[in-house]
């Protein structure tokens, strides 16, 4: 018995799936920023157990994409890096969550 192709004609959620969210530490990094107005560097990289080096390509990367703001203060004498979620940022992590939400309903 021949078998045909599968119909796989609207899994257009496939297409808006934003790229540099697909890492989990960058979507975990806009989460939880989405959530807290701001997070302090040494803060974010100890609930995501990232190395220096790792957080900080992955904030560059969100930062030079336009979904941080950096804001740089001093604490006891002491430098503190905080990140906010930008408004655009808001907005291309809720499109990029809407579309992972339509694909895992489809699984159902």
């Amino acid at each position: 018995m021949p078998r045909s192709d599968p119909d796989i004609s609207g899994l257009d959620e496939l297409a808006t799936l934003n790229g540099l969210l697909e890492h989990r530490v960058r979507l975990a990094i806009c989460v939880l920023l989405s959530k807290y107005d701001a997070m302090s560097f040494s803060r974010l990289k100890q609930v995501l157990s990232e190395t220096d080096g790792s957080l900080g390509t992955h904030l560059r990367k969100l930062e030079d994409s336009g979904y941080l703001s950096v804001e740089k203060t001093f604490r006891n004498r002491r430098p503190v890096t905080w990140y906010h979620l930008s408004g655009d940022g808001r907005n291309w992590l809720q499109e990029h969550v809407a579309s992972l939400m339509q694909l895992i309903e489809r699984a159902r």
